[in-house]
């Protein structure tokens, strides 16, 4: 149920029960680290066949996207559109449910590939800490899968009606088990620049559920992955400025 809905790889078959959905969410992570593993992959292979840099750098900003079938980045431009329109909530709910995409969509795509890309450029040519591509994606639907479970959501979201059960604890606790282990594996795999990475991950994360929970009164799946997007490119950026540094414990 989770690869089917968070993620775009083909699969032979759909299971799908309402039951099942809180569980669903709190697998999410899992999603993550399947597609942290194959973006991993990919970097390593681009690296060894000695693809050219630019190229590589282009192919790996673009495979998370590609490999979660866009539905993140989906969420990032509605959300860049509703927010950055500045109206009352009203027309900020009526523009993220809007098929229409609108110049601040555009605007922000923009500057989230040059961002990107510039960071997946100096990863790629320096070749540090490539493993840590892992935990950014399992950190970022982390915190999403924790968001849908404990936050509240707008009655416009596809996940309201869905979670409307009763949600147990132990799916909580399992997302918290699941953060605190990709942070000791980042700290495993690259010592405290893998701390930094992994908090700087949570942190933009944070920051950006903080504006559109504020603004939107509630979350949404355009808001989670406008928040998941803004979370990974701050890891990334980490990781980048982190290449020449080496990790003091």
């Amino acid at each position: 149920m989770a690869l089917g809905m968070f993620c775009g790889i083909p699969l032979p078959f759909h299971f799908w029960d309402e039951k099942y959905t809180s569980v669903m969410i709190a697998a999410f992570p899992l999603v993550g680290a399947l597609i942290g593993v194959i973006w991993w992959a990919f970097a390593l292979l681009f690296m060894a066949l000695d693809i050219p840099l630019v190229l590589a750098a282009a192919a790996l900003t673009i495979a998370p996207f590609l490999i979660a079938g866009f539905i993140h980045l989906d969420g990032y431009m509605d959300t860049s559109d509703a927010l950055l329109s500045r109206r009352p909530l009203e027309d900020k709910l009526r523009i993220l449910k809007d098929p229409v995409v609108g110049a601040f969509a555009v605007v922000m795509l923009a500057i989230l590939f040059l961002m990107q890309f510039a960071a997946m450029y100096t990863i790629a040519e320096k070749g540090k800490f490539l493993v840590l591509l892992i935990p950014i994606s399992v950190l970022s639907r982390s915190c999403s899968a924790f968001s849908i479970l404990v936050l509240r959501h707008i009655p416009q979201s596809n996940y309201a009606a869905m979670l409307a059960q009763k949600i147990a604890m132990s799916n909580k606790v399992f997302v918290l088990v699941v953060v605190a282990a990709a942070i000791f594996l980042s700290w495993l795999f690259a010592g405290s620049s893998g701390l930094i990475v992994a908090v700087l991950v949570i942190l933009g994360y944070a920051l950006a559920m903080r504006v559109v929970y504020r603004d939107f009164k509630g979350v949404s799946g355009d808001l989670l992955g406008y928040s998941l997007v803004i979370g990974e490119l701050f890891g990334l950026v980490a990781m980048a400025l982190l290449q020449g540094v080496e990790p003091w414990f």
